[in-house]
């Protein structure tokens, strides 16, 4: 029986430490900071202009992938899940938007990918879970060192999906709303009408709304496709807008993971809560024929095309709020 209680007592203190909040004063929990940017990041800043101007809030998609582990969290200080975030989540999407001010990325205990086909046994509670991380991480930032400043949120897949649920909590019908440039949130399926003040953007200039899409080949995954994205909110992220085709000279470039970047690479075309790009044109291209769809490189695919839009949003707010004074 004292055994029993025992075990009892050391399970207890084991679901409560996990459950303990994220202490964000401490800059090691930052993946990204102003006082702590990655050298990853480096290599992509020429331009520090922004750097007083506006904040970047960009959260990763989902990494923690082994099917093997059980664990519906990763805990905050795996180490080798934080080389993971930097090495390649930094490196490849994050860093699209690192010239449009200081960036802000927290680590979060995030949900294992199996949490998005297990809703209703687990799944929900550990997104929620994981997004209880990025919202106190957001508060913190927001108390601590935004001072006004206009705001990009950025995320990709499970990054996007916290965006969405911070956007109602903190800027939708909410005065924060008058500091959003722009919110990047593709990798998942929104409604068009996800938010009641936050519309979807169709115009490459436009300023205080969302933009989503997601990548397919020619050749659509329809099991994919239907169950999570027919429908639903897409812009052409080569035009910003509802073009149905983008010809290949309009594609500004993509990062591979070489570090080098190719322009003009691929078409890409509009579809019912999609795009499909045709087969990319770069050295590399016959590892595009293996892949299923393009959901991984939602981001670094349109790297170049990401960089200029959301700088040209960031001038486009600031004009704006210039002209007000």
């Amino acid at each position: 029986m004292v055994k029993l209680i025992f075990l009892f007592i050391c399970f207890l203190h084991f679901e409560l430490s996990i459950a303990q909040s994220v202490n964000y004063t401490n800059i090691s929990n930052w993946a990204v900071h102003p006082t702590n940017v990655p050298e990853v990041l480096n290599t992509y800043m020429s331009d520090t202009s922004n750097n007083s101007k506006a904040d970047v809030f960009y959260v990763y998609p989902t990494l923690f992938l082994d099917k093997k582990d059980e664990r519906w969290n990763i805990p905050i200080d795996d180490t080798a899940f934080r080389k993971k975030i930097i090495d390649n989540a930094i490196r490849f999407q994050a860093s699209a938007w690192v010239e449009c001010g200081r960036m802000f990325v927290p680590f979060y205990r995030q949900a294992h990918i199996r949490s998005y086909r297990n809703l209703e046994n687990g799944g929900r509670e550990a997104l929620l879970f994981a997004y209880s991380d990025v919202k106190a991480a957001f508060q913190y930032y927001l108390d601590h060192f935004n001072n006004g400043k206009p705001i990009i949120l950025a995320g990709h897949s499970q990054g996007s999906t916290h965006l969405t649920l911070l956007l109602k909590d903190f800027f939708d019908g909410k005065e924060l709303k008058n500091q959003l440039v722009a919110a990047y949130l593709p990798g998942i399926g929104l409604k068009k009408n996800e938010f009641v003040t936050i519309p979807l953007m169709t115009s490459p200039n436009q300023i205080g709304g969302f933009v989503s899409w997601n990548t397919f080949k020619r050749k659509v995954n329809k099991e994919k496709f239907e169950m999570w994205y027919k429908g639903k909110a897409v812009v052409n992220p080569v035009t910003w807008n509802s073009d149905k085709v983008a010809d290949r000279k309009k594609h500004k470039g993509f990062l591979f993971s070489n570090a080098k970047m190719y322009g003009q690479s691929f078409s890409t075309h509009l579809i019912d809560g999609a795009v499909w790009i045709s087969a990319p044109h770069f050295p590399y291209r016959s590892m595009a024929w293996t892949m299923d769809d393009y959901h991984i490189g939602d981001i670094n695919l349109f790297w170049v095309d990401i960089k200029y839009n959301s700088k040209q949003r960031l001038n486009e707010y600031l004009n704006n709020n210039m002209s007000k004074e």
